[in-house]
């Protein structure tokens, strides 16, 4: 982990899960032997106990997970619908299981910033089609993402200069376009 404040709240958030009757341990990896280093922990919870439990709704950074079983799909939605932001969700599943994952979609729509199928969000590849953010709590802002292309709005605040002389502009937005960047002018893309 990159800083021992996000390690110390690893350990707290595996211990709280771990003293939770609602929540049994079903694995756990290879102890950490470095500083920072966590130890993979699995949990499993019941939908009703989930549901009835908000602490267990409160997310682990790090590799911690909490599976919810569920009796049924009403179980299923109602536990999408009580999920906090989320930067991804992911659906396991095959063709018989596409209508059920539609149905399921415009909830999960709202509570992530990345959709996975059959996959692991574990790689976040800098491209311009990637989003590494999502809804509160998972990202201070649903509007960003802190990768891809689209990352750079995180780190920009904009500025308005009007009817500045050459000389008091910044050399990307003088007249004459010195750096040759793509740019609008007046709506219109410069050629």
């Amino acid at each position: 982990m990159l800083t021992p404040g996000i390690y110390s709240a690893y350990r707290s958030g595996i211990e709280a899960l771990g003293a939770n009757p609602h929540a049994d341990i079903a694995a756990t990896g290879t102890p950490a032997e470095g500083p920072n280093q966590c130890q993979a922990h699995l949990f499993v919870s019941t939908a009703r106990d989930f549901l009835g439990d908000p602490s267990l709704q409160a997310e682990v950074f790090g590799s911690a997970s909490l599976v919810v079983t569920c009796e049924d799909e009403r179980e299923i939605r109602e536990v999408a619908e009580h999920l906090e932001g989320q930067l991804t969700a992911t659906l396991h599943l095959d063709d018989a299981d596409l209508d059920q994952a539609r149905a399921l979609l415009p909830v999960l729509e709202r509570k992530a910033g990345r959709l996975l199928v059959n996959g692991w969000p574990t790689g976040v590849e800098v491209c311009d089609a990637m989003v590494h953010g999502g809804p509160f709590p998972a990202t201070s802002d649903p509007r960003a993402t802190s990768v891809g292309t689209a990352a750079i709005r995180r780190f920009l605040r904009p500025v308005c200069y009007q009817d500045f002389p050459d000389s008091l502009l910044p050399v990307a937005l003088q007249h004459g376009n010195p750096l040759h960047l793509r740019r609008l002018l007046d709506g219109e893309r410069e050629a």
